[in-house]
């Protein structure tokens, strides 16, 4: 059984809805924040320590390493949420040899070079296709904004 209780795109990382909805949902034990410039970034390492409740456990890590982490495990009695701010993470974890079975987009927002996707969700067309790219690795992607709401197959929209 693996120890990722849930991995999640969200452009907001450590927020209400993962805090509140997701936290509890899957009564996780550690959070892994994968984000190459907040790995490197002291303050914002400090931030997101702070958002996150005393009993659970927190890291921030680059796609490197985080991946490398991956790949070694987790004990059982863990219970992991790994939070990342865009695809392209996930699939540079690929890359280093991480697999992910499942992963929930939560918050795209719009930016620059993106569209209305679904909902609240915008992606740009290079993300659609990283998101294209860990379908066929045989990932189950799904938007769910928080955990009482229905799972979307994003296989579906594209």
């Amino acid at each position: 059984m693996s120890s990722i209780a849930l991995t999640r795109i969200d452009d907001r990382l450590i927020h209400g809805q993962v805090m509140t909805s997701w936290l509890n949902y899957t009564s996780a034990t550690k959070i892994m924040v994968v984000d190459d410039k907040a790995a490197e970034d002291l303050f914002l390492k400090s931030v997101l320590k702070n958002a996150v409740p005393k009993n659970v456990g927190l890291g921030v890590f680059t796609a490197e390493k985080a991946a490398a982490r991956l790949v070694k495990g987790f004990p059982e009695t863990d219970k992991v949420i790994v939070l990342v701010k865009y695809p392209a993470t996930i699939c540079k974890m690929m890359e280093y040899g991480a697999t992910f079975e499942k992963v929930n987009i939560g918050g795209m927002g719009a930016a620059k070079n993106r569209e209305k996707f679904y909902k609240n969700i915008s992606a740009s067309e290079e993300e659609k296709e990283m998101l294209k790219k860990m379908i066929d690795a045989g990932c189950k992607v799904t938007i769910q904004i928080i955990a009482e709401d229905s799972a979307v197959d994003v296989a579906k929209l594209l």
